[in-house]
């Protein structure tokens, strides 16, 4: 009998997750124990995980089937951004209401299922505005989306992503936020997993490592 867990675990998630929410999780994880193998696959569809061959996954507040169960993961609430370069800001003027979007060039996002991004969503004091923008450049969400983001450094015109994504750019100074009284929040990601089926020795590791991490 072994005293700590060991094995192969397998999760399905987001590249947004895999971006801004593993990176503070997986390698802690990995060092308390060492003999459990992480493989993480990135997939924007919302997919049979068991089907899949993952043993978990995580997204964002989603409608689970009836047998999954869900547990918080990372951070509980989170913002949509827009931004763009100053350099394009310049010459095309800041927006001080979403509305006013409609006259500039924004970089939208298309799902694997062909879904789009937009209409973009806004929310202050109550009031919710949706603005279906147009653009030069359609990415595909997930794998494309740095482009997009760099596109928007660039000059190319404004992106609109998880604020956490933007931040190191707001930093820099190389992406300039806009219309941030209008941001919309949104709540955090959620680790998903088959409540029908006896949880593997790593997975329940994760999932108590995971339940610790929230807590402390």
């Amino acid at each position: 009998f072994r005293d700590r867990p060991a094995g192969a675990l397998r999760l399905n998630v987001p590249v947004s997750a895999a971006r801004l929410v593993l990176p503070a999780i997986v390698p802690p994880f990995l060092a308390a124990y060492p003999d459990i193998r992480l493989e993480v696959v990135t997939d924007e569809s919302f997919v049979d995980v068991i089907s899949a061959g993952c043993d978990a996954g995580i997204r964002y507040d989603e409608r689970l089937e009836q047998d999954m169960i869900a547990i918080p993961i990372g951070p509980r609430i989170q913002r949509f951004a827009i931004a763009a370069s100053p350099d394009y800001l310049d010459r095309r003027g800041r927006p001080q209401h979403p509305s006013e979007l409609l006259g500039h060039a924004c970089l939208l996002g298309r799902f694997a299922s062909g879904a789009m991004t937009a209409p973009w969503e806004f929310e202050r004091d109550g009031e919710i505005v949706r603005v279906d923008p147009t653009g030069p450049l359609i990415v595909r969400v997930g794998g494309a989306t740095d482009l997009a983001v760099d596109a928007a450094i660039s000059g190319t015109g404004i992106v609109c992503l998880f604020e956490d994504w933007l931040r190191p750019h707001f930093d820099n100074g190389a992406l300039e936020p806009i219309l941030e009284p209008w941001w919309q929040r949104f709540s955090g990601p959620f680790l998903y997993y088959p409540g029908r089926r006896l949880v593997p020795a790593p997975l329940r590791a994760f999932i108590d490592f995971v339940k610790a991490s929230a807590t402390a």
